[in-house]
C-alpha cells in the first residue's frame, strides 16, 4: 500500500515499509520498539525498565475543558498501564490554537494537574505556545512514562490457546465523542435523557484501572488499548505482532445498549470504531477466569470472547452462527462520520 489513509492511523503495510525500517541508531537497551499491537516502548535500565508512550494531546472542547483534560491524561496514561507498569511521569508539548483564552488554558491545566495527582503522575518537562494552524482537538502531544520491575512488565506475546478478554465492549470513545460533538441527531431519535447517558460514556474512556487489575490477577500475556479501528483493528494488530490467528466470538463481546444505539444513529460499525477505554487482553486459558473475576469485582464489565489459534488458521469472527474472515478495517468509521457531521 503506497497511499496514506484519508484519515486516522497509517496503515500497517505503509508503516512497515516506510517507518519501521528507519528508527535511528539501533540500541540494545531498547527492549520493545515501535510495532503494531503494542502501545508502548521499553528501555532496559538494568534491574528496572522504563516504559513510555506518546500520543496527541487531545482536547475535545465540546466535552467541556475540565472533562477534556481528564480524557487527555487518561488517553496517554492508559498506553503505559497496559504494560503492567503504572504511569508515573509526563512530558507535554502544548501547541495551542490561537483562539484559546488565558482563562481556558488556566482551567485546562488545573484539570490536568488534578488528574495527574490522582494518578500519581509528575509533569517533568514540556513546551507551551499558541501557533497559527493549530486547532482543536489535537492541541499538541505528550509522553507518559513509568518505571518498574522487569518481573512486572508484560511484553505483549499472544500464545496459541490464550483466551481473549475484552472489557466494557466496543466503541466507547466513538460513543462519548459523537454524543458530545453532535447531540442533536441522538436527541431527535432517542430524546434528551439518552443524550446525557451517551455523553456519560466519556467516563469509561480509560483502561488504566482495567489494565492494572488484569495484570495483578496474573496470567496475562498481552494487553492493548482498543483505540483507532477499535476491537477488530486492535485484535488484528495483537495477532499480527505475535504471529497467531484468532477465533473471535462477536456474540460474546459485551455491547452496551447506549453504544449500540449511538452507533446505529450515526451508521458506525461499533467493532471497527475507536474505543479508548476498551481493554483487549489475552491470558493463559487456566488463568482467564481469575482475570474476569478480578475485573468484575471492581465493577468493570468484561467477557471471554474467543481464543488465539495457529497463524495458518487465520483471523475469523463468529456471529449469529456465521463465520467470516477478519481483515484490518484500515480506516476507522468514527473519523469518517466525525468529518461528515462536522461539515453539516
Amino acid at each position: 500500500m503506497n497511499k496514506l489513509p484519508a484519515l486516522g492511523k497509517i496503515h500497517p503495510e505503509f508503516f512497515n515499509k516506510v517507518i519501521y525500517p528507519r528508527l535511528g541508531q539501533p540500541d540494545k537497551s531498547v527492549l520493545v520498539k515501535p510495532q503494531h499491537g503494542v502501545d508502548f516502548g521499553v528501555i532496559d535500565l538494568g534491574g528496572k525498565v522504563l516504559v513510555l508512550s506518546t500520543d496527541p494531546f487531545f482536547i475535545a472542547k465540546e466535552l467541556g475543558i475540565e472533562k477534556a483534560a481528564w480524557f487527555a491524561v487518561h488517553i496517554l496514561a492508559s498506553d503505559v498501564a497496559v504494560s503492567g507498569i503504572a504511569p508515573r511521569y509526563m512530558s507535554v508539548d502544548l501547541n495551542l490554537p490561537p483562539e484559546m483564552t488565558a482563562k481556558e488554558l488556566t482551567r485546562m491545566w488545573a484539570a490536568v494537574d488534578r488528574e495527574c495527582k490522582n494518578l500519581d503522575i509528575n509533569v517533568v518537562t514540556g513546551h507551551t505556545a499558541r501557533y497559527a494552524g493549530c486547532s482543536y482537538p489535537m492541541v499538541g502531544g505528550a509522553t507518559i512514562m513509568g518505571i518498574g520491575s522487569k518481573k512486572d512488565l508484560i511484553i505483549p506475546k499472544v500464545n496459541v490457546g490464550d483466551a481473549i478478554i475484552i472489557s466494557k465492549g466496543p466503541a466507547i470513545e466513538a460513543t462519548g465523542l459523537m454524543a458530545a460533538y453532535f447531540p442533536k441527531p441522538l436527541e431527535a431519535r432517542y430524546g434528551k435523557a439518552f443524550v446525557k447517558k451517551a455523553q456519560d460514556v466519556y467516563y469509561q474512556m480509560s483502561t488504566i484501572k482495567d489494565a492494572m487489575i488484569a495484570a495483578a490477577a496474573g496470567g496475562v500475556t498481552a494487553m492493548h488499548d482498543a483505540t483507532e479501528c477499535g476491537i477488530y483493528g486492535g485484535l488484528f494488530e495483537m495477532a499480527s505482532h505475535s504471529g497467531v490467528g484468532m477465533d473471535i466470538n462477536r456474540d460474546a463481546i459485551i455491547l452496551q445498549d447506549v453504544v449500540k444505539k449511538t452507533c446505529e444513529c450515526f451508521n458506525i460499525d461499533p467493532y471497527a470504531a475507536i474505543s479508548e477505554g476498551t481493554l483487549l487482553a489475552t491470558a493463559k486459558k487456566s488463568k482467564a477466569k481469575y482475570v474476569i473475576a478480578a475485573l468484575e469485582e471492581e465493577g468493570i464489565p468484561c467477557s471471554i470472547a474467543g481464543e488465539a489459534v495457529p497463524k495458518h488458521k487465520g483471523m475469523h469472527v463468529y456471529a449469529a452462527g456465521l463465520k467470516r474472515r477478519l481483515v484490518h478495517p484500515e480506516v476507522d468509521p468514527f473519523w469518517i462520520r466525525f468529518e461528515e457531521y462536522s461539515k453539516k
